[in-house]
C-alpha cells in the first residue's frame, strides 16, 4: 500500500520530518516530482541532514529509496548530496538508492538559462531558485532534453545538449554567463559509469513492489499552491506538485493508495515572488522569521511570513482531498498574545466575499482578508507528547483548523527534533 505526503500551501511546511518518521515503517521511500529546487531538513541524534535531490528515507537502514521518472535529475548534486550524508554517518546508502532511467536531466545549461531569463524579467521575475527546473521541464515538453537512459546508452547525447545551448542563445539573445557546454558534456561522460549501478527500470521495480504488498511512501515536493496548474500561476513551479502529479511521476496503482497526508504549517510562509494574501510586513513577520528560523533550505532566502491562511488551505484540500493532516511548528506561536487566522477573502472593488480561490494572481494580490482573532496560549509547547497536554487555547486553535477544513489533524509538530511530534488517536 502507498502513502502520499503532500504540502498544503507554498512549501517549507516540514514534510521532510514526517517523511523521515514514516520511512521507518516502509520498505520504499520515493520521490515523484521536482528536482534539486526542493529542500527537506531532518534533525536526528543532534545531526541535521538537508535533502534536495535524494529521498530522506535514506536515513533508515532498511528502506530502499527511489527517484522516480517525474523528477529532473541534476547529476552533480546527486553525488555531492550522497557523499554528504555518507560523511555524516549514513550507512549502506548506495545499495539502497535507485534512479529511474526515464528521469530527464537537469543540466547546468538549464540553470544558466534560468538565471538569464529571471534577470531579463527584472522586477517581474518569478523568483525561481535559479536551479534550472523550469527550463529542464520545458526541455522535456519540447522533446529536446536528455534522459538518464540517453546518458547511459547513447553516445550522441552531447549533440542534444549542444543544440539546446544554441537554442537558448538565440531565444534569449545573450550569452549564458560563462557556461561551457563542452565541459558539461565531459563531466556527464565521467559520471556515466558511476551512475549505472543506481539506474533501474522504475516500472518493473514499483510494479513488483506493489504486487508483493510492500509499503511505499511518496515524499511530495513543494506544495499545492506552487502547482503548475492549480497554484498561484504564473508564480509557481514547473511541474505538478499535487496528487495528480504524483500519479504521473510514479506508476502507482491508485487502488493501492492507502492515505494522502497534507502537511500544513501553523502559520503561512512563502519564498519568491507572487501573491501572498496574509503576508505581514512588520513585527509579526519578523518574529515568525526569527523564532521559526524561516530561511530557505535550498536558497538561504528569508521566507515571507504571515498568519495562517485557511482559505487557500481549504482550496488545497479541494484539489488534493487529504485524508488527514500534519500541523507543523505549533511551538513557534507559543509567545503570541493573539493569533489571527484568515477565514475569507473579499473582492477589493465590490467588498463582496469571494467564494472561490482566485485563479488571477492580480486579483489574489489585491483581496481583502477577513481574519478571525484567537487567544494565544503563552505557554511552551516544545516537546509536548499528547494532545490533552497542550494548553486549551492551542487545542482550540487546532480544532478550529480541523472544523474549517473538514480534515482531522493526526500529527502535531512541537519542536525541531525528530521526536518533537505528537500523534493523536483518531
Amino acid at each position: 500500500m502507498s502513502t502520499i505526503v503532500l504540502g498544503v500551501q507554498w512549501g517549507d511546511e516540514g514534510k521532510g520530518k514526517l517523511c523521515d518518521i514514516l520511512s521507518s515503517d516502509v520498505q520504499i521511500c520515493a520521490r515523484a516530482t521536482g528536482g534539486r529546487n526542493c529542500g527537506h531538513t531532518v534533525v536526528t541524534a543532534g545531526t541535521s541532514y538537508d535533502f534536495h535531490m535524494l529521498p530522506s528515507g535514506l536515513l533508515h537502514p532498511n528502506t530502499t529509496n527511489l527517484i522516480g521518472p517525474g523528477v529532473v535529475l541534476h547529476v552533480p548534486t546527486f553525488f555531492s548530496e550522497l557523499a554528504n550524508i555518507e560523511a555524516k554517518g549514513v550507512k549502506n546508502a548506495q545499495p539502497r538508492l535507485k534512479v529511474s532511467t526515464r528521469c530527464p536531466l537537469n543540466l547546468d545549461l538549464h540553470a544558466a538559462a534560468d538565471r538569464l531569463r529571471e534577470g531579463q524579467l527584472g522586477k517581474k521575475n518569478i523568483g525561481t531558485t535559479g536551479k534550472g527546473i523550469g527550463p529542464a521541464y520545458s526541455s522535456k515538453a519540447e522533446r529536446s532534453t536528455v534522459l538518464l537512459a540517453d546518458l547511459l546508452d547513447d553516445e550522441e547525447f552531447g549533440d542534444r545538449i549542444r543544440a539546446m545551448e544554441k537554442d537558448y542563445k538565440l531565444r534569449y539573445g545573450g550569452d549564458l554567463a560563462g557556461y561551457d557546454v563542452e565541459a558539461e558534456i565531459k563531466e556527464l561522460e565521467n559520471f556515466r559509469e558511476k551512475l549505472r549501478p543506481f539506474a533501474i527500470d522504475d516500472i518493473e521495480f514499483v510494479e513488483e513492489a506493489q504486487q508483493q504488498g510492500k509499503k511505499i511512501l511518496i515524499e511530495g515536493a513543494q506544495s499545492a499552491l506552487l502547482d503548475n496548474t492549480y497554484g498561484t500561476w504564473p508564480f509557481v513551479t514547473s511541474t505538478s506538485t499535487t496528487f495528480g502529479g504524483v500519479m504521473a511521476g510514479l506508476n502507482l496503482n491508485y487502488r493501492k493508495v492507502e492515505s494522502v497526508i497534507g502537511v500544513l504549517k501553523a502559520y503561512s510562509t512563502r519564498v519568491g515572488s507572487g501573491p501572498f494574501p496574509t503576508e505581514d510586513f512588520g513585527d509579526v513577520c519578523n518574529k515568525l522569521q526569527e523564532i521559526g528560523h524561516e530561511f530557505g533550505v535550498t536558497t538561504g532566502r528569508r521566507r515571507r511570513c504571515g498568519w495562517l491562511d485557511l482559505v487557500s488551505a481549504k482550496y488545497s484540500q479541494h484539489v488534493n482531498h487529504y485524508d488527514v493532516l500534519n500541523l507543523t511548528k505549533l511551538d513557534i506561536l507559543d509567545t503570541f498574545e493573539e493569533i489571527q487566522v484568515a477565514v475569507a477573502y473579499k473582492h477589493p472593488d465590490t467588498g463582496k466575499e469571494i467564494t472561490s480561490f482566485p485563479a488571477s494572481a492580480k486579483l489574489l494580490s489585491r483581496v481583502e482578508v477577513v481574519y478571525k482573532t484567537m487567544k494565544g496560549w503563552n505557554t511552551k509547547t516544545t516537546g509536548t507528547k499528547s494532545f490533552d497536554a497542550l494548553p486549551k487555547e492551542a487545542q482550540d486553535y487546532i480544532i478550529f483548523i480541523e472544523d474549517f477544513l473538514g480534515v482531522k489533524i493526526k500529527w502535531i509538530g512541537c519542536g525541531p527534533k525528530r521526536e518533537d511530534i505528537l500523534v493523536r488517536s483518531l
